[in-house]
């Protein structure tokens, strides 16, 4: 099962793909750059828009007036515009809970609420200052503490479970927690996967629809699929050794699309490092939900 690259995109850190159905094209960003990227999937041409600072996650809004997005200083609406740029207001600030921090990986529930994480720049500081919000009701709300790097933000089909992972080689934890759907809120935290057993580091993840969570075994080259017990399914390969996250698209939403990292250094055993990829899993994933406001 071979991956196709579907854009040379280079990226510094390619993140938050966002299949959007009525454009037939995917969104994603590349966060040191600051950018918002367009893939058409009728053409294969791209488009792109900068912004001011660093842009981690992404989420459509359900009232069509662009993007809701997560970077380093709040939450903001971003609209691409036809002449190339991109208008953004601010819809909250963040009290980070230490300097030089950004949010990082983000998925609104199945309600259209977003959540996101943030971390320290300085990944390698190991510092647990990273923080879980929620953003709803033009509030940001802090919901857990103590993390190095979240990731791995995903939900059930059915809403009622919520998955979130530390991406950092200190960790390297999945988690599930049961989700009330009517309030928001998480709660019985465990384990749901120990990723020191298995290749890579847990990453971006998507939830497929037989309730199977797939997520980017970064430094490994792989994405893996586990069952809604834990268990390790199958894993699909990428041609490069950092996959940063994944999300299902296409008009039968049965391709997985992959963002990934382009590291600094020596590329020559992995010269797509940075670019777009597409698998067919042999599964169907979700649409993803928009953000509710």
């Amino acid at each position: 099962m071979q991956a196709e690259l579907i854009f040379d995109a280079r990226n510094g850190v390619g993140e938050s793909p966002v299949w959007s159905a009525s454009e037939q094209a995917l969104y994603w960003v590349d966060i040191p750059a600051g950018r918002l990227h367009r893939w058409r999937a009728a053409d294969g041409q791209l488009a792109s828009w900068e912004s001011d600072e660093m842009l981690a996650c992404i989420a459509h809004r359900g009232d069509g007036q662009g993007w809701v997005a997560g970077q380093q200083s709040g939450i903001f609406q971003l609209q691409p515009q036809t002449d190339g740029s991109l208008h953004s207001q601010r819809l909250c600030g963040v009290e980070h809970a230490a300097c030089d921090m950004r949010f990082n990986d983000g998925r609104c529930d199945r309600q259209g609420r977003l959540w996101l994480g943030s971390m320290l720049l300085d990944m390698a500081a190991a510092a647990p200052v990273g923080r879980l919000y929620r953003f709803a009701d033009s509030r940001l709300e802090q919901h857990l503490d103590d993390l190095i790097v979240p990731n791995g933000l995903s939900f059930s089909p059915d809403g009622r479970t919520m998955y979130l992972s530390d991406s950092h080689p200190d960790v390297q934890a999945i988690w599930a927690f049961d989700y009330d759907i009517d309030s928001g809120t998480p709660h019985h935290r465990r384990l749901f996967v120990d990723m020191h057993q298995h290749a890579g580091r847990p990453d971006g993840a998507a939830v497929d629809a037989d309730g199977c969570y797939w997520i980017c075994g970064n430094d490994a080259g792989l994405i893996h699929r586990f069952t809604p017990d834990g268990r390790l399914d199958r894993s699909l390969a990428v041609p490069v050794k950092k996959p940063s996250m994944c999300a299902f698209g296409g008009p039968g939403l049965d391709t997985l699309f992959v963002t990934s990292i382009r590291p600094g250094g020596d590329l020559a055993d992995q010269p797509l490092a940075g670019g777009v990829f597409a698998l067919n899993p042999g599964v169907k994933g979700l649409e993803e939900p928009s953000f509710a406001g």
